[in-house]
């Protein structure tokens, strides 16, 4: 069985706490992980340890925005953003929001990478973890969890 964590869909990059998908920082998942895995970071986001995360999912279950999800521990290349509004109401929103452009799916050699409802999706069974999806988006929106191949936020 593969392990699976879980991971904040959003970074933080809100202006004016404009984007209604992101993180609220409420903290409900702060204080329902059993493992001591999530904090809210100095962006006022919700944050996973890794390495603490047991993927329950009790964090996920308890989000009220619905931007927590599980995935592979070894697929290490995530979308963190959660808006759907077309690009130029997005890139509004968030200086780091995906705006649907779809340049991820082009990069992507295993087309693991689909944008749908505006918003990048990336299919873990298909994905290589190869990260060209992450280095080519221009928003920043796609990135390594490891900070390998992009910086880790």
């Amino acid at each position: 069985m593969v392990k699976q964590v879980a991971f904040v869909a959003c970074n933080g990059g809100c202006r004016n706490a404009s984007c209604g998908y992101g993180c609220i920082g409420c903290g409900a998942c702060v204080s329902t992980c059993p493992f001591d895995a999530v904090a809210i970071n100095d962006n006022g986001v919700a944050e996973v340890d890794e390495l603490k995360c047991q993927g329950c999912g009790a964090c996920a279950s308890e989000c009220p925005q619905g931007i927590i999800r599980l995935h592979e521990a070894g697929s290490c290349i995530v979308v963190k953003c959660s808006n759907r509004d077309p690009g130029k109401i997005a890139r509004a929103a968030c200086q780091v929001s995906c705006i649907g452009c779809g340049i991820c799916e082009k990069a992507c050699p295993s087309g693991a990478a689909k944008v749908k409802e505006n918003l990048s999706v990336i299919d873990e069974t298909l994905c290589l973890s190869c990260g060209m999806c992450a280095v080519k988006c221009p928003r920043h929106a796609i990135y390594d969890l490891r900070g390998v191949l992009t910086e880790k936020n």
